[in-house]
C-alpha cells in the first residue's frame, strides 16, 4: 500500500549529554525493538554533533551494515580488526560488524596532518542489517568529493547487482542502497522508485514534488512509490535510502 510519511526536525528524539547533541530518527537508545521501528532495511539514522576532544569510546557490534557520513569536522575510526582511519567531509565509510568487532569513534582534536583543532563534528550515522549473517567483518572507505562537486545524485554505498559497477562503496545486503546529492540552488534530481525509500536532508532545504517542501533535519518515508523530482530551495545535502525488502528479524542483532 502506498505511504508518503514526513518526520520534522522537532519531531526526532533529541539528546544532549554535553559533549554530544544527538537526533533519532528512529528509537535508539535503550531497549526496544530496531526491527519494530525501521523504514524498510533502515534502523538507524543518527545526525551527531560532537565536540573536539570526545567521541564513542570501545564498544561492540554484530551482523551490522554501519555506514558513517561527515558533514564537517572529521570523525577517527579504529576497530578490532586493525581498520584506522580520518573520516571527513566527502568520505563515504561503511564497517560491516558481521561476526563482532570493536571500534570507537572519537573526534580528535590532533587531526592527521599533526595539525590541532578545536572543531565539533556533524556526522550522520546509518544502520541496515546485512542479508546474510555471521560475515566476517570488514571495512571500506572512498573519497566522493569530486563526484559530488560535479552534481547530481551518486550511488554512496549499495549491494545491488544494479549498482555493482558504479557504487562507491559495497553494502552487504542486496536490497539497499544509500545514494547522495550535494545540491546548489535551483538542482533537481529524482528519487528512485522502490517498495521503500528514505530521503533525509542533513543540511539546506528541498522541495519534492508534489509533496512537501523539506529542511534541515527532515526526512520523508515513502512505500511503494518513488520518482519524485527533488529541487533545491537553498544549498542543501540529501541522503536517499532505496530499499527492494524489509527487515528480516533474525538480523537484526
Amino acid at each position: 500500500m502506498t505511504s508518503v510519511v514526513v518526520q520534522r526536525a522537532h519531531e526526532r528524539a533529541h539528546l544532549n549529554y554535553g559533549w554530544l547533541t544527538s537526533r533519532h530518527s528512529f528509537p535508539f537508545a535503550g531497549n526496544f525493538d530496531h526491527a519494530a521501528y525501521a523504514h524498510g532495511l533502515l534502523l538507524v539514522n543518527n545526525d551527531d554533533i560532537v565536540e573536539a576532544g570526545s567521541g564513542f569510546d570501545t564498544h561492540q557490534h554484530l551482523d551490522t551494515e554501519i555506514v558513517t557520513w561527515v558533514l564537517s569536522g572529521s570523525l577517527v575510526h579504529q576497530d578490532s580488526a586493525g581498520h584506522t582511519g580520518e573520516i571527513h567531509r566527502g568520505l563515504a565509510q561503511r564497517m560491516s560488524a558481521g561476526t563482532g568487532i570493536l571500534h570507537s569513534e572519537r573526534n580528535d582534536t590532533r587531526r592527521a596532518d599533526g595539525t590541532r583543532h578545536t572543531e565539533p563534528v556533524h556526522v550522520v550515522q546509518m544502520w541496515i542489517p546485512p542479508d546474510e549473517s555471521g560475515i566476517t567483518p570488514s571495512y571500506q572507505e572512498l573519497d566522493v568529493n569530486t563526484e559530488l562537486d560535479a552534481g547530481g545524485l551518486i550511488t554512496l554505498a549499495s549491494g545491488m547487482p544494479a549498482h555493482r559497477d558504479h557504487s562507491a562503496i559495497t553494502l552487504h545486503n542486496k536490497f539497499a542502497a544509500l545514494h547522495v546529492a550535494r545540491l546548489d540552488i535551483g538542482q533537481t534530481i529524482t528519487l528512485p522508485d522502490a517498495p521503500y525509500v528514505h530521503a533525509y536532508i542533513p543540511q539546506g532545504s528541498v522541495t519534492v514534488e508534489g509533496v512537501v517542501t523539506l529542511s534541515t533535519g527532515d526526512s520523508l518515508r515513502l512505500k511503494e512509490t518513488g520518482g519524485h523530482r527533488v529541487t533545491a530551495a537553498e544549498p542543501a545535502e540529501v541522503l536517499i535510502w532505496e530499499m527492494h525488502a524489509g527487515l528480516r528479524p533474525h538480523l537484526v542483532r
